[in-house]
């Protein structure tokens, strides 16, 4: 067995979200020149980790659709009702269902990515970027999207001037459970 796979495997427990040190964000281009950089405030989320049997491994996350922050509060005001829908769908859910290893510390997570009631596969690529003392793992990456495959704001005004791609950005932080 090689270090990797020997520290990997000293990860395999229950976890729970640490929201203090996690991000979960998001970059869409607006008018196919500027970038809008947003985040959600409110989220939790649970994993199971298998580092010898990534296979074994299973994640659950929630973000309160409501929470997303963007730093213009008239844009978040925006996106809640016309995008999200927010008053319909007041949650965005990630439940895995598969996790593969592609690198040394290189993850492949899909799961079902459930926004407004519409239910699609996403894979995630995340890479390990901390866990040596045990308690805490931390991972970043993330996946392209297409809002449309959501019905994410498809009407006229907007179908052009945002676009259908919306890069999912995260930085995760675990906390082992027991």
């Amino acid at each position: 067995m090689s270090t990797t796979t020997t520290a990997l495997a000293a990860l395999t427990g229950d976890y729970v979200l640490d929201t203090g040190r996690t991000r979960i964000g998001f970059v869409a281009r607006h008018a196919l020149s500027t970038r809008v950089r947003g985040h959600f405030d409110d989220f939790e989320g649970r994993a199971h980790l298998d580092g010898a049997v990534p296979a074994r491994s299973h994640v659950r996350l929630t973000l309160r659709a409501d929470s997303i922050r963007t730093g213009n509060a008239r844009r978040d005001e925006h996106l809640c009702a016309a995008f999200l829908g927010t008053a319909g769908f007041p949650a965005v859910e990630f439940a895995s269902t598969e996790v593969r290893r592609t690198g040394d510390t290189r993850f492949a997570v899909t799961g079902d990515l459930t926004l407004r009631s519409v239910t699609r596969p996403v894979t995630l690529d995340l890479e390990l970027t901390g866990g040596g003392d045990g308690h805490r793992v931390a991972l970043r990456g993330g996946a392209v999207i297409d809002r449309f495959a959501w019905g994410v704001n498809q009407n006229a005004a907007t179908r052009f001037m945002v676009s259908p791609k919306v890069r999912l950005e995260l930085e995760v932080a675990v906390l082992r459970l027991g």
